[in-house]
């Protein structure tokens, strides 16, 4: 029942998170600071992306790089930090899910544990009931032996065995 809720939370926390990451982007375009510091990442990555990809195709890598417009490269870095946004809650949210089943795995375990001492108790109990049922089996054949099978089973020493198997 936990599962499928949690599971559930953490998609809402998801889904709420892309409309805070889209007022994330609207404001982080207003503002003339944050909106140079925002350009110059936009800058840079495109400078690696373009990189990467003449790479990747065989291309020349020495060749200059234009820089974006200033408006491409504002919606650029908003949407890299739109995308970040969503990205870091979906992490956060993997990492609580792996340490909520982390925690689960410790509990089973810790009860396995409980469990395999108390059946190592039980065995020691039931070892020690054994070899205390042994004792009383030879103490008996020894009485056997002593009177005979016969001697066993009379009756008229009935005192002499409840001695016996009380001292044991």
């Amino acid at each position: 029942m936990v599962l499928p809720l949690l599971k559930l939370g953490t998609l809402a926390l998801k889904t709420v998170s892309k409309p805070i990451a889209a007022r994330l982007k609207q404001q982080a375009g207003l503002h003339p600071k944050f909106r140079n510091i925002i350009v110059s990442v936009a800058q840079a990555n495109h400078r690696i992306t373009t990189t990467m990809q003449r790479r990747l195709y065989g291309h020349a890598t020495d060749v200059a790089i234009r820089p974006l417009d200033e408006e491409k490269a504002v919606q650029a870095a908003v949407d890299l930090i739109g995308e970040a946004f969503v990205f870091s809650v979906a992490v956060a949210a993997l990492f609580f899910e792996v340490q909520r089943n982390a925690r689960s795995e410790a509990k089973k375990e810790e009860i396995r544990k409980q469990e395999m001492e108390a059946m190592r108790e039980r065995d020691d109990e039931l070892a020690k009931e054994v070899e205390l049922l042994k004792q009383k089996m030879a103490e008996i054949e020894q009485m056997a032996k002593g009177r005979g099978l016969a001697g066993v089973f009379n009756f008229r020493n009935t005192e002499e065995i409840k001695k016996v198997g009380s001292a044991v």
